[in-house]
């Protein structure tokens, strides 16, 4: 069994504020990588769309981290994103790095370094499990999309292109 002292840092941050909120789930760190919603939802034998991506804008206006957690089938409609958070760009790795405290393929929808602005992908909402990030490429954890509301605060809204599958 891993304990929360033998996972990466990342993983022991998201572990933190998880218990912390009395969420049921802990991170799992998984044999192989989960960089991509893909090879999550292969590790995990689920549908693509339960895994929840988080993607990572920087707002222009004040370069503030902005975090879209959207269904691992749906693609970020950045006009929908900008028309509710303002104008925004690709975030590098630095950057990603530097606002979250995660590498790209690993940021959590929680425990950031910094507080994102925070958008919750409502399609997500079409699934009764879903997974997210743990903090690193290989870690994961188990939740309920209502879930990312209440660890988040953030919002449910139309993030995805139109479309999309």
């Amino acid at each position: 069994m891993t304990t929360t002292t033998t996972l990466p840092e990342g993983m022991q941050r998201v572990a933190q504020s998880l218990a912390a909120a009395g969420h049921p789930h802990a991170p799992i760190l998984l044999d192989g990588s989960a960089r991509t919603a893909q090879q999550a939802a292969d590790m995990l034998g689920v549908q693509l769309g339960q895994i929840a991506k988080s993607i990572i804008f920087r707002r222009k206006s004040d370069d503030a981290a902005v975090l879209v957690i959207t269904s691992g089938d749906r693609r970020v409609d950045e006009k929908k994103v900008d028309a509710i958070v303002g104008k925004t760009g690709r975030a590098d790795a630095d950057f990603v790095k530097a606002a979250t405290g995660f590498t790209i393929g690993g940021v959590s929808p929680v425990a950031h370094a910094s507080a994102p602005v925070t958008l919750i992908d409502r399609e997500l909402l079409r699934f009764d499990v879903i997974w997210a990030a743990a903090g690193h490429p290989h870690g994961v954890f188990q939740l309920k999309p209502q879930d990312l509301e209440r660890l988040t605060g953030a919002p449910l809204a139309d993030v995805v292109q139109d479309g999309t599958p």
